[in-house]
């Protein structure tokens, strides 16, 4: 089964979403399951997980409504909770009885306090999080690196997974702190990473496939295709690509590999690692796209 591990829904919304600038005005409209699903048939993919763009509760439901209406092909979520509330628990118990919800995303990118996951109430969370079989999403700069790695070590019994591979500067070609650091973070067994982001970090109007592969050696060298899996991040992707550039950025690096290896990059580490139950027949069936 293929499963993008990785995409946004939204009904935009001018005021709630600031983060796209007028040069992103591509991405001030709608963007709702039916015209991701097109890409899906289109692309090979059988579903998906989609992951919250906003930091609230309803945004959480928003997401969790619309798996409901789509179940065969929204296979998990990725909402937001305050980890850093005296009432995480309450919310989490209260949540955990919507079976699709897998896992919880902090946007923590845009926090200024570059060590803001370790603090304390927030570390709290984090050790919450395991009571309810929820995993977390990194999303991060590479400059947070290192309080991630030492975040990730305090709960070695924790899933944790990479979004965007931290987001390197594919633009500048910057790359060997970066490694470092990656390479570090991928050292905690309980670490995934998601294969997914990476066009937008490179020149929106001048990129080229062969750019993305020094960034995609050191995921492969240091999580193994046991840990990776691939993601869309539409519809931000479309930012510089389309669905199938994307894709096919991933597709063709990992051709290398032995069927069984692509296989688990392309759906089965999602299905391991958010713990989907998959008890229905994929919503399409196709062959598989070059």
């Amino acid at each position: 089964m293929n499963i993008d591990a990785h995409q946004h829904f939204w009904k935009y919304n001018a005021q709630r979403d600031g983060w796209i600038t007028e040069e992103m005005s591509i991405l001030k409209r709608d963007f709702l399951p039916e015209e991701l699903f097109a890409e899906l048939r289109t692309n090979g993919m059988d579903g998906c997980i989609a992951v919250q763009a906003d930091q609230s509760e309803q945004e959480t439901q928003f997401l969790l409504d619309l798996a409901a209406q789509h179940d065969s092909v929204i296979l998990g979520v990725v909402g937001w909770l305050d980890l850093s509330s005296p009432r995480l628990a309450e919310r989490l118990a209260y949540f955990a009885q919507f079976k699709k919800l897998r896992g919880l995303r902090h946007i923590v990118q845009s926090e200024p306090d570059d060590r803001f996951m370790l603090r304390e109430d927030f570390c709290r969370g984090i050790a919450t999080l395991k009571n309810f079989n929820f995993t977390f999403d990194i999303l991060i700069y590479p400059r947070q690196l290192p309080a991630t790695i030492e975040l990730v070590a305090k709960f070695p019994d924790q899933r944790f997974v990479l979004d965007h591979l931290a987001k390197p500067s594919v633009r500048t070609g910057e790359i060997e702190a970066w490694a470092r650091n990656v390479h570090a973070l991928a050292s905690n067994p309980n670490v995934y990473c998601k294969l997914s982001g990476l066009v937008t970090e490179a020149d929106w109007k001048n990129w080229n496939g062969s750019q993305f592969d020094p960034y995609l050696d050191v995921a492969f060298d240091a999580f193994g295709a046991d840990r990776l899996m691939f993601g869309s991040d539409w519809p931000v992707c479309l930012l510089v690509a389309t669905y199938r550039q994307v894709r096919e950025l991933v597709a063709q690096y990992a051709a290398r590999l032995p069927s069984e290896l692509q296989q688990k990059i392309f759906g089965l580490n999602a299905i391991q690692f958010y713990g989907l139950n998959i008890d229905q027949p994929p919503a399409y069936s196709y062959g598989s796209v070059s």
